[in-house]
């Protein structure tokens, strides 16, 4: 067949058989009816039919198509479904005579029908984002398909077909006559001819056999893993299988993972590297499959839009058109080159070095070993209370250094900390692929190796054999295209002798291309093949150190203990910290939405310079007379109300949580007391006794000891009892409870709770429920302790205190966290006379509570807070994100309710909302695709199903509209 009659076959349109006919054949042919739904298709019309007992796909194509290439598609059917470990196939039924092909008339016109299995499971097309897991199953399925189809043959499979890759060059020829913006269509044809030209050298290497050739997200079913994850694990529509380049399969796939790469062509890797495991490619097909993607790119452009012109009503096309585009505008944005390594690396092959021993001096009068190298990275000393982010920070450094020593360098492969972004959903490009060099102006600069000059636009490059070097800040002594010998003086610094001037150092092996400065860190291990290292020109030490986040992991795995859990499965090493923002080695900005433990916020410069200035002073403990610890605690006395005059000075939120278990049951002689279910107040024993989150501890609610009684969560949204009126109910629960502790005789030490339900998502409790409890528990003699480790201080904005909310005033309140802005501080507040009541214990002593250090940290962030004003700032910000959060419940099902207030927020997230099944699995991807995005976010609460919203109180406007902008972006792609 040639390529004009291909073409022509690729313009017919779907054939013109209504649902009503398709009805009609399923019931004359196949005896069967039921309820018949259209699905989408390019040249076919396929129609699934739902009976009482399974449902089927009807599938009605032109006789242009030949019988003997559908008996090929139904042959390959049966061929995959006989192999071990082969993707789920669909079965093909046959008519009620017997017959796989039936050959029916519609309207004077005839087509050729099969009937298939309609095999269930979920497509991948619909989702917007896939995450790696997906990715990686469904290259590890095309290749299990591939291998399944490797001894099956049949004549059929010898036919000429528009999507064949092998035929791409000439077929997208022909297509784009239908395009009749000229600019599209030339930078389409150019691309097809570079992608050719690429694969043409590699075409006679590249292995032929039977290839399904789409197996994308339109063409198989999934099923969810144990984290909610799409698994591809069955393959349908055969209807383009053909003897073809087995490589071109991979690149159909990856093609079509590129509508929701989100313009990073680096997300095909995954699936590149599952799918070579499976059945491993040659070197020459893995150099060959980013042409290929390209191509086939410009063929669903091209052939969608020649659709559109002689099938203006197929919806399944025009659908498909945006996000065709959106493929082709990926493939297009990233070299060949930079692909073919990045394919290569993926699957373990490592190219070729370069060699660069015989390359002599770039600069003759300037000893390597002189040159001092200044560090940028993120964590360098230069760098303090955000000053990377001001203009021409890198060069002022450089300049400083430069003046001090004489030359001074910036480091190569360094993530540049000046480069990074706030609230940025990518990662920025922050991996220097350059060096730039302070030296004295008309220095000379002679050719390391033999080559051709360039100069153009100051911008001077020398063309060697497969290496360029870019220069920029010379002044040439050689004219444009002048030839030139290793070692041969090719211009001088710019700038008067005498004087520092400034020279950029880059080489390349692109040929034609002027390479960026800096790349994204993702793009860092292929970009610095292509502009490797220039140690060969000033020296080792021009290297910057390489991140070790994996070792130093594997390190913190093997001698932390494993019950010491930290964030995320492949956690960033976080190593900077400003306002709300986190940086980690890579130069990549997070918003923290969750570290309740820095209440003003990272690297706050006032906090460290007095914490700095006192440890040179004074640090010991709170033994000893100093004036800090008296000056502090009456302040945090004057916080209190009224009454709660005694402070103690502690280390954590568990010590203080303890100490008040300890005065409670010191003060009343008793010990039983009373908790709530799914609270946390610490890891003491004591405290950790009264902690009953199963989130926290699974074994939580069978191991509490005889003093301990839990009642009711009173969550009256996804609690026992539900709704604004549901409080007496939580009521009954602690009345029981009281009345079975009355019954033991032995009195009652207390009631401790947080005044807002934190560790389950920041819930505020029914209205005038801590009002009855604490009177209950005062008539018989016990203690109130209000936990506001989470809660308080002024984070809930509208109240300095959780208990305020509530119009109550506790016995004892407990305070960590924020107070020290992450110095470890604590404290209890209390009467004198429950205090007091200790000492028939004997006296209390906390090593490092209330030291000088630790009362000059708490002084100044009270101070900072009230400069800053940063619990208004919690009521403002917090408000308006609250409001910007409860907007998300109308367009996003999944999406229950969000409680709290303030700079305190939760958000519960639902599979059903008149079950409130929670949403755990999907509630984890979510923070997993929140931290690719660029922002920290973990869940709480009993069911993990809970985002836990606790920034820093300096939170802005700005930071907020990022975290809900990005959650909803992960609502709607998906996780």
């Amino acid at each position: 067949m040639t390529d004009e009659t291909l073409v022509d076959r690729a313009t017919l349109p779907r054939p013109d058989v209504t649902a009503a006919e398709a009805g009609d054949i399923l019931q004359s042919r196949y005896g069967l009816s039921g309820a018949i739904t259209e699905l989408g298709s390019q040249q076919d019309r396929n129609y699934r039919l739902d009976t009482d007992e399974r449902r089927y796909v009807l599938k009605i194509c032109h006789v242009a198509y030949a019988t003997l290439e559908l008996e090929a598609q139904n042959a390959a059917i049966h061929h995959i479904s006989t192999k071990v470990g082969a993707p789920r196939v669909p079965r093909v039924i046959p008519s009620t005579d017997g017959q796989h092909i039936v050959a029916v008339t519609v309207r004077d016109q005839t087509y050729q029908v099969r009937l298939l299995e309609y095999l269930e499971g979920e497509g991948l097309t619909h989702p917007k984002h896939l995450p790696r897991e997906s990715v990686a199953a469904l290259g590890a399925l095309c290749a299990r398909l591939a291998e399944s189809l490797a001894d099956f043959s049949h004549p059929g499979l010898d036919r000429s077909l528009q999507w064949d890759l092998r035929r791409a060059g000439p077929v997208a020829v022909q297509l784009l006559s239908a395009i009749t913006d000229s600019a599209a269509r030339d930078r389409i044809a150019k691309t097809m001819v570079s992608a050719v030209r690429r694969i043409q050298p590699l075409a006679p290497y590249l292995r032929l056999q039977a290839v399904h050739h789409d197996v994308t997200g339109d063409n198989v079913v999934s099923r969810r893993d144990d984290k909610g994850h799409l698994i591809p694990d069955g393959v349908i529509d055969f209807g383009d299988i053909i003897r073809g380049w087995l490589i071109g399969d991979l690149a159909v796939t990856c093609a079509s993972l590129l509508h929701q790469a989100d313009g990073d062509p680096l997300y095909i890797l995954p699936a590149v590297k599952a799918y070579h495991e499976v059945y491993p490619l040659t070197e020459q097909e893995l150099r060959a499959l980013w042409p290929l993607v390209v191509a086939r790119a410009v063929i669903l452009v091209a052939s969608s839009e020649q659709q559109i012109s002689i099938d203006p009503e197929n919806d399944y096309v025009r659908g498909n058109l945006e996000s065709e585009r959106r493929i082709f505008d990926t493939a297009v944005s990233a070299p060949f080159e930079l692909m073919e390594i990045a394919v290569l690396n993926a699957v373990g092959i490592e190219t070729a070095t370069l060699l660069t021993e015989d390359w002599q001096p770039l600069l003759p009068d300037i000893d390597p070993a002189t040159i001092s190298f200044v560090d940028l990275g993120v964590q360098s000393p230069h760098f303090t209370a955000g000053n990377w982010s001001q203009a021409d920070i890198d060069w002022r450094l450089l300049a400083r250094a430069a003046a001090e020593t004489g030359t001074a360098a910036t480091r190569y492969g360094e993530h540049r900390l000046s480069r990074s972004k706030l609230r940025s959903a990518a990662p920025p490009s922050t991996f220097t692929l350059h060096s730039d060099i302070c030296l004295a102006g008309g220095s000379v600069i002679a050719a390391p190796f033999a080559g051709k000059v360039s100069w153009k636009n100051h911008h001077f490059i020398l063309v060697g054999e497969g290496i360029n070097l870019h220069l920029d800040g010379v002044e040439p002594l050689l004219e444009d295209e002048a030839d030139v010998e290793a070692g041969q003086s090719i211009g001088t610094v710019s700038g008067e002798d005498g004087s520092l001037g400034g020279l950029r150092v880059q080489l390349s092996t692109l040929q034609g291309t002027e390479p960026p400065l800096f790349c994204a860190p993702r793009e860092a291990v292929a970009w610095s093949q292509l502009c490797p290292s220039p140690a060969a020109l000033l020296g080792p030490d021009v290297n910057a150190p390489r991140p070790a986040s994996a070792e130093l992991f594997a390190l913190r795995q093997a001698h932390l203990a494993k019950p010491q859990k930290n964030y995320y499965e492949a956690p960033p090493q976080i190593e900077r910290g400003w306002k709300e923002h986190m940086f980690d080695v890579e130069g990549r900005a997070y918003v923290d939405m969750l570290n309740n433990v820095t209440i003003l916020g990272h690297g706050h410069p006032r906090l460290a310079e007095a914490i700095g200035e006192q440890w040179l002073r004074l640090n010991t403990n709170s033994r000893f007379h100093y004036g800090a610890i008296a000056e502090f605690s009456e302040r945090l006395a004057s916080l209190a109300p009224e009454g709660l005059d005694t402070v103690f000075l502690v280390n954590s939120g568990s010590e203080a949580n303890d100490l008040a278990l300890r005065l409670a049951w010191a003060h009343t002689g008793a010990r039983h007391t009373l908790c709530l279910l799914e609270a946390y107040h610490g890891w003491s024993v004591a405290s950790d006794a009264v902690s009953t989150s199963i989130a926290d501890n699974p074994q939580a609610l069978t191991t509490r000891p005889a003093w301990v009684h839990a009642v009711l969560s009173p969550n009256t949204y996804s609690g026992t009892f539900r709704g604004s009126e549901s409080a007496a109910g939580y009521l009954d629960a602690v009345f029981a409870a009281l009345e079975a502790i009355d019954a033991k005789g032995e009195g009652l030490a207390g009631f401790i709770a947080e005044p807002v339900y934190g560790n389950a998502g920041g819930i505020s409790l029914p209205d005038g429920y801590l009002t009855a409890v604490y009177g209950q528990v005062r008539a018989r003699g016990g203690v109130c302790i209000a936990d506001e480790v989470q809660v308080g201080y002024g984070r809930l904005g509208h109240h300095f205190w959780g208990f305020e909310q509530q119009g109550v005033v506790p016995d004892i309140i407990t305070i960590a966290k924020g107070m020290g802005n992450g110095h470890p501080l604590g404290a209890v507040i209390t009467t004198r006379a429950i205090a007091e009541s200790l000492e028939k214990e004997g006296y209390f002593f906390s090593s490092a509570g209330g030291s000088p250090v630790s009362c000059a940290a708490g002084m100044t962030v009270l101070d900072i807070m009230a400069d800053e004003r940063l619990q208004e700032n919690a009521r403002v910000v917090g408000d308006y994100l609250k409001g910007r959060l409860v907007a998300l419940i109308e367009h996003h099902q999944i999406v229950g309710a969000v409680h709290g207030m303030g700079l305190y927020l939760g958000l519960e997230l639902v599979r059903d909302r008149t079950t409130l099944e929670p949403a755990t699995q999907e509630t984890a991807a979510i923070c997993s695709r929140l931290l690719d995005l660029g922002v920290l976010m973990q869940p709480t609460g009993d069911h993990l199903n809970v985002l836990k919203i606790k920034p820093p109180l300096c939170l802005t406007a700005e930071s907020a509209d990022f975290f809900v902008e990005m959650l909803e972006k992960v609502l709607s792609e998906g996780w």
